[in-house]
């Protein structure tokens, strides 16, 4: 099978981590018969430096024309003022967000996984772990505060800012739809995350949410309040299974969960339309001051184009062989720099890759 791909290096570390997960898709289309054609687009701070938006209208059709897309990571220091001293939406995460919604990918997936080889990078303590963790959070992404209307204004010689948090409950129906369709895959249970004791878009979210559950019968649905989830996953994360929750709560409470991986270089994620169609990138962000080095950790975008193969191709055995690859090397001792402990060996981005690919 022949599949195109529109491939985002981005910022910062981008394009080393991108590299690497090329280098895998390879290797999978060289074994089991396929072809990846990859289509690069300017996305973040370089389509700003080359075309003084953080996303072109032809950047945005190329990648809706590719039968998936690859990230790699957006944005720069925010101390950058080439980036950062303009109208926010002229920023590097602006063409971020424009491509999530202009390719309707409201269906943000994190998976939360803590493999045994890197118990010790965890930072919880082994009573806690246990026997580990393993969990999804569903995350809105194309609603929510971060696509509300805001405005900055002086009044009465004060300056204030507005930002308005927005769900209707059709955005709200579709996500909850898709994190009761992959608790049904997994442990079917459900747990809903929301501020409904204060805000009313939380409570209609709540409010559809066990509306959706109807159709569910076999999925447990519960619900928390999100302080309480931030909480609860660095005292019980084995508690939790699919996490279903808002665009801003998502946000924060995916890259906790991915710092008790270990590292959040180890956290993949898939964003999603209503079809097969996704967007496939790191939960982490461009690292500026470690791009160029060569010893970023290029697994989370690795792992996010196993992502890829299964969700949007529906190449599931391929998916496999790349994340069976991924534990092989972590059980052989490699690690980079991140996840790095005594008796392991230290390697770089590059060869992370190499041996990762070696061992498909």
């Amino acid at each position: 099978m022949n599949y195109n791909i529109s491939v985002i290096p981005g910022d910062g570390i981008g394009p080393e981590i991108v590299r690497e997960a090329r280098k895998i898709l390879d290797i999978v289309g060289s074994i089991y018969g396929h072809e990846f054609q990859y289509t690069e687009v300017l996305l973040g701070g370089v389509s700003i430096d080359a075309h003084g938006v953080p996303l072109t209208e032809e950047a945005l059709e190329t990648a809706r024309n590719s039968d998936s897309v690859l990230l790699g990571a957006v944005g720069g220091d925010v101390g950058n003022s080439r980036w950062y001293d303009v109208a926010p939406n002229l920023r590097p995460e602006a063409g971020l967000l424009a491509i999530r919604k202009g390719l309707n990918l409201f269906a943000n997936i994190r998976p939360a996984y803590l493999y045994k080889e890197l118990s010790e990078a965890c930072p919880l303590k082994k009573d806690i772990i246990g026997d580990g963790f393993d969990m999804v959070i569903m995350r809105e992404l194309t609603g929510g505060l971060y696509f509300g209307e805001r405005h900055t204004e002086v009044i009465d010689g004060v300056r204030t800012a507005m930002d308005t948090l927005t769900y209707n409950e059709n955005e709200i129906r579709r996500i909850a739809i898709k994190a009761f369709d992959i608790a049904m895959k997994r442990k079917k249970r459900v747990i809903s995350v929301d501020k409904a004791n204060v805000l009313d878009s939380s409570r209609l979210w709540r409010q559809v949410v066990e509306e959706v559950a109807v159709d569910y019968p076999e999925v447990t649905l519960s619900h928390m309040l999100v302080d309480n989830c931030a909480m609860q996953l660095v005292m019980n994360p084995g508690q939790f299974d699919v996490i279903l929750t808002e665009n801003m709560f998502g946000d924060i409470l995916s890259d906790e969960a991915s710092m008790i991986t270990g590292s959040i270089g180890m956290l993949s994620s898939a964003s999603l339309n209503e079809g097969k169609f996704g967007m496939y990138e790191p939960s982490h962000g461009s690292a500026p001051d470690i791009a160029g080095k060569d010893i970023a950790n290029p697994i989370a975008t690795i792992l996010s184009a196993a992502m890829m193969l299964r969700y949007s191709f529906d190449l599931d055995e391929e998916a496999d062989a790349v994340e069976a690859a991924v534990e092989k090397v972590l059980a052989e001792g490699y690690r980079t720099g991140d996840i790095w402990s005594e008796g392991c060996e230290k390697v770089a981005t590059s060869k992370m890759g190499d041996l990762i690919a070696e061992r498909i």
